[in-house]
């Protein structure tokens, strides 16, 4: 960037605040409804609405109900949701079977919503935590979480919800060598158009305390995910998570959480240069909604600057469970 001097009083910044029609010409940044994939979670049951109790304001939807939330989502100009499931305690296993089943909860909503609105785009999470008994992401022998038998599982069930008519599998396990391992499983079952958005830069957040109540993980998960997920000290260590998963065949990379980790976003896109976006996850939208509600800030704004500063770090996207509010109030 050219190198320009400017002063005082020849230039008066201000200027260009003073009306809301010259800070909108001058604006670096857009915010837009196309910018964002609606994070739903899913439950068994018809006609049902369940709240959340630790994310105000979200709630857990019938297939029939995520059908009305697809409907929503693509009159707003959303256009893409991003789904998970719910799973009760008696429904999960060591050997994450359900997971592996082209009946369960996700297959069903993917094939109704696909019937309902076509046009829409589907997201469908790869990782086995909402489908084990002890809550993490992976297989779990002699208190290990084993990586490559683990990769062989979300192979199949990546297959599954693909088959099922999702358009993106998100692997957000952090296992090694995943993501080329679904690139080829995919390809093998006549699923090349399917693409991949690897959470490629997952940190071991306390931020995901709400999502793991709302799919019922909270309160099976033995021990923590940090042999895993990666340490929130680490930078450089994202770029080559990052590295090896496009590599490894991957058409987008998210980086998760968001707010917390803005500099990890600006690093991915201006190292690499590829579609990046960013999970604005439970914890952040749990903390703006009870400020907001305690009158602590106002929660219009506060949702719509904190997805514009993920945008202005570098996301192309974000997932968020303020997708529908935050197009509203864009005036969709």
């Amino acid at each position: 960037m050219t190198s320009v001097t400017q002063t005082f009083p020849g230039t008066r910044l201000r200027r260009l605040r003073a009306s809301a029609w010259s800070r909108d010409l001058v604006a670096e940044t857009r915010l837009s409804p196309a910018d964002f994939l609606w994070a739903i979670i899913l439950r068994e049951g018809k006609a049902l609405r369940e709240p959340v109790a630790s994310m105000p304001g979200v709630e857990r939807l019938s297939v029939d109900e995520a059908v009305k939330a697809a409907k929503e989502a693509r009159s707003l100009g959303i256009p893409a949701l991003a789904l998970f499931p719910y799973t009760s305690k008696e429904h999960r296993s060591a050997d994450a079977a359900l997971a592996f089943s082209p009946d369960n909860l996700m297959c069903r909503a993917a094939k109704s919503i696909k019937d309902a609105v076509p046009d829409i785009g589907l997201m469908a999470d790869v990782a086995l935590d909402p489908y084990t008994d002890h809550g993490h992401d992976g297989f779990l022998e002699e208190g290990e979480i084993v990586n490559d038998r683990t990769v062989a599982a979300l192979v199949r069930q990546a297959v599954v919800e693909a088959e099922a008519g999702f358009d993106i599998v998100a692997p957000s396990d952090m296992m090694d060598g995943r993501v080329g391992a679904i690139r080829k499983g995919l390809d093998a079952e006549g699923l090349s158009r399917v693409q991949i958005m690897s959470y490629a830069a997952k940190y071991a957040s306390c931020f995901y305390g709400p999502y793991r109540d709302a799919i019922g993980s909270s309160g099976v998960l033995k021990g923590d995910k940090r042999t895993y997920q990666m340490d929130p000290a680490n930078a450089e260590e994202a770029l080559r998570e990052v590295a090896m998963d496009i590599a490894e065949g991957a058409d987008s990379v998210m980086v998760k959480p968001a707010g917390a980790y803005l500099d990890i976003i600006h690093r991915v896109k201006a190292a690499f240069a590829m579609p990046t976006f960013a999970f604005q996850v439970s914890g952040e939208y749990a903390m703006i909604e009870a400020a907001a509600q305690n009158g602590w800030i106002d929660g219009d704004r506060a949702v719509l600057e904190s997805l514009l500063a993920i945008r202005r770090a570098g996301a192309d996207g974000v997932i968020t469970y303020f997708a529908a509010r935050a197009a509203r109030l864009l005036g969709a």
